[in-house]
């Protein structure tokens, strides 16, 4: 399917949230939105995708 990751057009194969982060190689702590509405970790895999869907994933940096 096609989606919006990080204001990129993509596609993938994922279905849920979950299958994203993994099939993307996101690892470790990460913030996730999908349409603007952020989810928390503990709901990622009932995150249903669905074509057109834009989603943001947000490691956190370190530096100054």
């Amino acid at each position: 399917m096609k989606i919006v990751l990080n204001g990129e057009p993509r596609q993938v194969q994922a279905t849920t949230l979950t299958d994203l982060l993994a099939e993307c190689g996101f690892t470790g702590r990460v913030a996730t939105a999908v349409n603007e509405e952020f989810v928390p970790s503990s709901l990622r895999s009932g995150c249903t995708l669905n074509e057109g869907d834009r989603v943001e994933i947000l490691s956190p940096m370190q530096g100054g």
